[in-house]
């Protein structure tokens, strides 16, 4: 690709609030690509991961997927784990104090995420370090210099820290810390670029920035990405929150929970976790907009490139042939788990036990809302006897197959 072809591919799914910003980060990065190349170099890219729990999902793919794309290119990457960072949390998107880590979980996690991330990022290309490598060698000078950068009023109108203050919720010290140690990986690292999402502006934007400055190298450039929503379409995915897409299932469901994302998410999903280029995201968006492509098909197209990009051409088509024949067609799988009917068993006892819910009264909330069938049939009553065997569904995609006891 040319320069100019770089950027736009580069930049593509960006976001920073400033249009100001976003342009100054688009000229710094022609640029920097410019003297790179005068200097026969790759660009140095990194972006940072604490692994603050075991599995990950497609939400934390997204900033992987702009890792890739460097390495596309031709660039340097680097997967940095957070062993050190990890032990302060992030505070970037949460409004309480993250839980502390031992080092043995800290460690288990980082080999699970290394191993979760090679399904984006080419493994051979790609070097991963521990910030734990340098971060564990500053000193208590060393950290007074560099606090020395920023202000208690800086910290304090970050949105996280400033909800908490007004609602009388603790801030600890320790979390401020989380801004510097990641602006020192940046400056030990001497990145050229860092990428991250738009919940790190003030991390990599302000703190990074600033701290590489003080250090006497050229600040890195700041590549920051929009929040992919999650399966509601309106919030940040998270699996505490049960909207997510976990990369660690199977094809046939991330299909599905694709297919099942607003219509109106999909050209963010299209930018952020696809392999597509510029041109092709354009077209994509401008014959949905025109009513070339019906929304479905476009979820379908959607659904198709992520699901091959995890599990390859083969099993996204079985997936996709699945999801056709489940649901255009409305046919049931052809093959589902089993559950024995027990004597005298209720509808949500058998709704719990087969582990379709969580609990009885998520049972409950789902025959108020006509969620449950059986053979097809809506099944009304929580407490009446189970009917009979039979095939039971719930929500659009669980099923189980109630068999009698033998």
């Amino acid at each position: 690709m040319e320069i100019d072809e770089q950027v736009a591919y580069l930049m593509q799914g960006t976001e920073y609030g400033d249009m100001e910003i976003k342009q100054a980060m688009t000229d710094e990065l022609r640029q920097r690509l410019i003297e790179t190349q005068q200097e026969g170099r790759p660009l140095k890219v990194y972006c940072g991961y604490d692994p603050t729990k075991a599995d990950l999902h497609l939400g934390h793919t997204v900033t992987m997927r702009k890792l890739r794309q460097f390495q596309e290119l031709g660039h340097e990457v680097t997967f940095l784990i957070g062993n050190y960072t990890s032990l302060v949390g992030d505070p970037s998107d949460k409004e309480s104090l993250r839980p502390t880590l031992s080092q043995a979980e800290i460690e288990e996690n980082a080999r699970t995420y290394a191993e979760q991330a090679f399904r984006i990022l080419d493994p051979k290309k790609t070097i991963i370090r521990y910030n734990g490598e340098w971060l564990s060698k500053l000193t208590l000078v060393d950290m007074i210099h560099l606090a020395s950068n920023f202000t208690i009023q800086q910290l304090l109108t970050r949105e996280n820290f400033k909800l908490r203050w007004e609602r009388g919720d603790a801030v600890y010290l320790h979390e401020t810390f989380y801004a510097i140690l990641q602006g020192y990986d940046a400056y030990a690292m001497r990145s050229d670029v860092q990428v991250g999402g738009t919940d790190q502006m003030f991390n990599i934007v302000t703190a990074a920035r600033k701290i590489m400055s003080y250090m006497g190298v050229k600040p890195n450039i700041a590549v920051l990405l929009g929040i992919l929503p999650g399966t509601d379409g309106v919030v940040r995915m998270s699996k505490s929150l049960g909207n997510h897409i976990p990369i660690n299932t199977t094809a046939e469901d991330m299909y599905g929970k694709v297919m099942s994302v607003p219509d109106v998410v999909v050209p963010i999903y299209s930018r952020l976790v696809t392999r597509w280029t510029p041109s092709h995201i354009e077209q994509f968006e401008q014959e949905i907009q025109a009513g070339h492509l019906h929304p479905r098909d476009a979820k379908m197209k959607l659904a198709h490139e992520i699901t091959s990009t995890f599990y390859g051409e083969e099993e996204a088509v079985k997936a996709e042939e699945a999801f056709v024949r489940l649901f255009q067609q409305k046919d049931i799988p052809e093959y589902m788990p089993e559950f024995v009917l027990e004597t005298g068993m209720t509808v949500v006892d058998v709704l719990q036990s087969a582990g379709l819910v969580n609990t009885k009264s998520e049972a409950r909330r789902l025959i108020d809302q006509k969620g449950v069938r059986l053979d097809g049939q809506v099944l009304e009553e929580a407490n009446m006897i189970f009917p009979h065997a039979g095939v039971l569904q719930v929500g659009k995609r669980h099923f189980v197959r109630v068999v009698e006891k033998r």
